[in-house]
């Protein structure tokens, strides 16, 4: 059964999602249009067992799902107003300061 997710729950499913360029990749990708696999895989330059893997937690973090289509899969957002929310993202103002990273970056594998 599908529950809705709190607030906080939301967020951090879409900030590990976006945490990672390649599923960055692939929500700004399929913000255009749905796709297959092969053709995504293709798309980014990645072998399909790698793609497969980031769609896997992209499906586990709800925020794409799979469509039956014949006897291939497709995959598009969850919901549409993902697409509008990644938009408002990719064109906020982020201000960094571009010689500096996170004190701990390498440690803590952000920034």
């Amino acid at each position: 059964m599908l529950t809705l997710a709190s607030d906080i729950d939301v967020l951090a499913r879409f900030g590990r999602a976006l945490a990672d360029p390649i599923r960055c990749q692939l929500l700004l990708a399929l913000r255009e249009a749905p796709a297959y696999p092969s053709d995504l895989a293709d798309a980014l330059g990645i072998s399909r067992t790698r793609l497969s893997n980031h769609l896997a937690c992209l499906r586990d973090c709800g925020l794409v799902v799979t469509v039956p289509d014949g006897r291939r899969t497709r995959y598009e957002l969850a919901d549409l107003r993902l697409g509008h929310a990644l938009d408002d993202l990719r064109t906020a103002v982020v201000a960094v300061e571009t010689d500096r990273t996170c004190v701990a970056a390498e440690e803590k594998g952000c920034c």
